[in-house]
């Protein structure tokens, strides 16, 4: 296996968590520069990426000063994962990730995402497929619990399978890191997260353990690495609209005290923003970064004012004339 950037570190990881629509490359660079260790592409899946789909190679794009940037893909066929591994490692991420985890609807009709959760010894042949395929680090996103349909439940089957299941059947596996969404998938993105089930993960998986969901400030990363013993977290929606909260976290963690970007912060990272969404995708970066941008302003004054204005946008100067008028 090629050198494991998950252990390289000495301090807590801070991971930009996949998220479809959104952690595209300029968001990865933004929270790159703004304190993340790791960052995540949205998902693609195995399939697509097989039959050399131009739309998966698209969403593959990454710039170097990205590194270390994890793939991720989701599917169900052995051999497409396999193929899509070699491709990803040819390409020259530093890792690969295998989706366990995503509740839409679409992904878990079709098997795949949290719905392979309910079948470890399928998982457990796809993710040594993968893990023979390349030398680069394997890793895996997973959810808490989902409960399993109701035709596989006998009178003595427990009726959910765990994320602590799933790890108990790939115990001895050389996985690199597993991150947990500490929430079942009929909880979606609601609801307590399972900070016991974490834990247990932590305690019975002996790699990098990732906790996630529900991390919105610096506070709560800290609270949740304590009550889990987690290596590190994973932040997905916490991060929209506020890049820098990786960077908070490392100075609550050192310091026990951050400080919020000041409005003329905020506008060069906005426009820092804009700079790497026009250079990856041209005109079409910018109308992307509008609900980002709508993001951003949140909680400012005349936000809605801005908002309106924001979300039509169509060039970067655009953007620099709209925030001329942020107070």
């Amino acid at each position: 296996m090629a050198t494991d950037f998950w252990h390289l570190r000495h301090r807590p990881i801070l991971a930009l968590a996949p998220m479809e629509g959104y952690t595209d490359s300029a968001f990865r660079m933004m929270a790159h520069e703004l304190g993340a260790d790791v960052v995540y592409t949205e998902f693609v899946s195995s399939d697509a990426i097989a039959h050399h789909a131009r739309t998966a190679f698209k969403k593959m794009t990454f710039n170097p000063a990205e590194q270390p940037v994890v793939c991720q893909i989701f599917g169900k066929d052995p051999e497409a994962f396999v193929v899509a591994a070699r491709e990803i490692e040819a390409r020259g991420f530093a890792g690969v990730d295998i989706n366990l985890g995503c509740p839409a609807h679409k992904v878990v009709r079709s098997g795949t995402g949290v719905a392979l959760m309910r079948s470890p010894d399928f998982v457990k042949r796809l993710v040594a497929a993968t893990i023979e395929a390349v030398r680069i680090p394997v890793s895996l996103k997973m959810r808490a619990s989902i409960r399993r349909e109701r035709k596989e439940v006998a009178p003595d089957t427990p009726e959910r399978t765990t994320a602590l299941d799933l790890v108990e059947a790939l115990d001895g596996m050389p996985i690199a890191a597993i991150m947990v969404h500490g929430r079942s998938y009929e909880d979606g993105f609601d609801g307590p997260v399972d900070v016991t089930m974490m834990r247990a993960v932590k305690e019975r998986f002996h790699g990098i353990v990732l906790a996630n969901g529900g991390i919105t400030t610096p506070e709560r990363a800290k609270e949740l690495l304590d009550q889990t013993g987690a290596d590190g977290i994973g932040i997905a929606r916490g991060s929209l609209g506020k890049p820098w909260i990786f960077s908070q976290i490392h100075s609550f963690l050192d310091t026990n005290s951050y400080a919020p970007p000041t409005t003329d912060e905020l506008k060069h990272i906005i426009e820092r923003h804009a700079e790497l969404a026009y250079a990856a995708k041209g005109d079409h970066g910018i109308i992307e970064l509008r609900k980002h941008c709508a993001s951003y302003i949140r909680g400012y004054p005349n936000a809605s004012s801005l908002r309106s204005k924001l979300v039509r946008v169509t060039t970067r100067a655009d953007i620099t004339d709209i925030l001329k008028e942020l107070a």
